[in-house]
């Protein structure tokens, strides 16, 4: 499969050029691309570049990127299998092909059989998308593997973090698992800013089950939250000991309106 970029143009610059410059402005300069942590997760907002892009070139710049990643996100689409993955080909961006990890999605079918191919689910989500000319250039050749949940059950998120940290034990290089979610959504500033921090402090302690109960309790729309529980299930089961708030904004800090915003937080789980 061959899958076409959707949201070049929108999202964030059609021309590979005038992307490339985008890149450099979300990254913040020459000075901050020297990688510093070796993440075992990581969590970070996929509205266009303008509203996000800065919080998530702030995880980008803090992380030691390897060459496999899995990436984990929403699926705002109602069509498609709740827990969909795509295991061959390769997505285009403006910047060219980035290629998805034939053996490293075909390990993750067999750990999560919960796990359905299914191009539908991922053939107009702009969740992951967004990702990938980030990745394109700061990774180098680097591989991936794509899953869109549309599931919120937890113990199905669970079993699907547990295989994933049996998978990357088995592999005999490092493994990112990145997490693409926005936080609150259309709510005022402050009212966004107090439910995220009560989701960020959930996510600090590496506490799926917890963000969670928080995301339900509190009415926290937080579109990926599935992406993050899976993701620091999987961190968890990983070794994975910390976790840092590395950047915190909502739309209103770019538009000016504090009415209705969305939030984004960046955060690494070492």
């Amino acid at each position: 499969m061959i899958r076409q970029p959707v949201v070049a143009g929108h999202f964030y610059p059609a021309l590979a050029a005038e992307l490339e410059r985008s890149l450099d402005l979300c990254l913040g300069g020459e000075e901050a691309k020297t990688p510093r942590l070796r993440a075992k997760g990581c969590l970070m907002p996929h509205a266009g570049y303008a509203y996000s892009g800065r919080v998530s070139g702030a995880v980008y710049r803090r992380i030691e990127l390897p060459s496999r990643m899995i990436l984990l996100g929403p699926r705002h689409d109602p069509a498609g299998q709740p827990m969909a993955i795509l295991s061959e080909g390769e997505w285009l961006t403006p910047l060219g092909p980035a290629r998805i990890d034939s053996e490293l999605a075909a390990a993750l079918k067999r750990a999560c059989p919960l796990l359905r191919e299914d191009a539908v689910a991922h053939q107009r989500e702009h969740a992951l998308e967004v990702h990938l000319p980030f990745l394109q250039k700061l990774a180098g050749d680097f591989r991936f593997v794509p899953v869109a949940l549309g599931t919120i059950v937890l113990a199905a998120l669970e079993e699907l973090g547990e295989a994933i940290a049996e998978v990357a034990a088995a592999q005999g290089e490092p493994l990112l698992v990145l997490a693409s979610s926005d936080m609150n959504h259309y709510e005022s500033d402050s009212l966004t800013r107090h439910k995220d921090r009560l989701a960020i402090e959930k996510i600090l302690q590496i506490d799926p089950a917890g963000l969670f109960e928080t995301v339900r309790q509190h009415d926290i729309s937080m579109c990926g939250f599935a992406a993050a529980v899976t993701m620091l299930f999987a961190a968890r089961r990983m070794g994975a000991t910390g976790a840092e708030l590395v950047s915190y904004a909502t739309s209103g800090d770019v538009t000016g309106d504090r009415e209705s915003v969305v939030g984004y937080a960046g955060v690494v789980v070492f």
